[in-house]
């Protein structure tokens, strides 16, 4: 994973402020291309652990079809109102389909701590509840650039 940055290198967030801001956040938007080559951005809750950004997707949605075609992704975490406000972080990579589609609970080893995290985040639950409809996106970014406009300081 990369995190370097040629431009904005004053507004960057360090390691320890990026891993707090995305475990802090819960909400993200997806950009997926369509076969066609048509952009599509969505917004989906997400848990990070650290490593990858977990999405929970609807298997019958645009950005799955999308996704299934070409699994690559730019995904954003942003935060504020007023430009001294402005964070977030943008990042990119190859998308990886875990568990059952759709995810109905069988047991997966590999999705026990992003479920437990996605429950307790969004839901204020000790186990994941599973609908039948959605399943996991597990992005490992290649690339990660980030921004925080209040260390620009007073205009």
């Amino acid at each position: 994973m990369t995190v370097t940055q040629r431009r904005g290198r004053r507004i960057m967030m360090t390691p320890g402020e990026l891993e707090a801001f995305l475990t802090a956040q819960r909400t993200c938007r997806v950009a997926t291309v369509s076969a066609g080559g048509t952009p599509h951005v969505s917004t989906l809750w997400f848990v990070w652990d650290g490593a990858s950004m977990w999405l929970y997707s609807v298997v019958r949605s645009r950005r799955w079809t999308d996704l299934r075609h070409d699994p690559r992704v730019a995904v954003v975490v942003d935060t504020g109102e007023e430009y001294d406000e402005l964070r977030g972080a943008e990042l990119s990579g190859r998308v990886e389909f875990v568990g059952e589609a759709p995810r109905t609970g069988e047991l997966c080893a590999e999705l026990d701590f992003p479920e437990t995290l996605f429950a307790r985040k969004n839901f204020g639950l000790q186990e994941m509840p599973h609908d039948g409809r959605h399943a996991w996106l597990r992005l490992t970014p290649e690339k990660i650039v980030s921004w925080d406009f209040r260390k620009l300081g007073p205009a």
